[in-house]
């Protein structure tokens, strides 16, 4: 819950998820923001505990990995289980470990996601720069990884307003 009434609240203060699943969640967000605004019963008090209420359902559909939030909704979504061949339709949770979070539609990337991303591409680099003329397959492999890595931190930067 914590988790979530944080990105609620970078999302109020105008800092943006990114990756697939960010434009979802800022939609979600949206209607929460739109909810909260309405006049309801004539003794109900708006308060930080409405939009706790609001946000409660979708934080217990969180699972936070080490790159990434998964918001998982749908398990017929989840790429993970695609990408295992297990059968979605009886599964409670995502394989975290298989996330490919640049491509999974449930999931976002946060600015404290940021540095894993960081150091994910500086030692891409380091490896590349060591990888000899013979191993052009490997080096082509990790040359691909490192855009995909470059890719999220720029994805990340821009929704989070730091172009850092």
């Amino acid at each position: 819950m914590r988790v979530t009434l944080a990105a609620y609240q970078d999302y109020k203060d105008g800092i943006r998820p990114a990756g697939p699943g960010a434009k979802e969640l800022t939609e979600f967000f949206e209607s929460v923001d739109g909810t909260v605004g309405q006049p309801g019963a004539p003794n109900v008090k708006r308060s930080e505990q409405e939009v706790i209420n609001l946000l409660a359902k979708r934080a217990g559909m969180l699972h936070l990995g080490q790159a990434n939030h998964c918001w998982f909704l749908d398990p017929s979504k989840a790429l993970c289980l695609k990408l295992s061949g297990r059968n979605a339709s009886d599964a409670t949770a995502p394989l975290i470990g298989m996330c490919d979070s640049a491509r999974c539609p449930q999931a976002t990337h946060h600015a404290d996601h940021r540095p894993v991303w960081a150091s994910s591409a500086q030692n891409k680099k380091v490896f590349i720069a060591t990888i000899g003329r013979a191993q052009n397959t490997e080096k082509a492999r990790l040359a691909a990884d490192l855009a995909r890595d470059e890719r999220v931190l720029s994805e990340i930067d821009a929704a989070a307003g730091t172009g850092a």
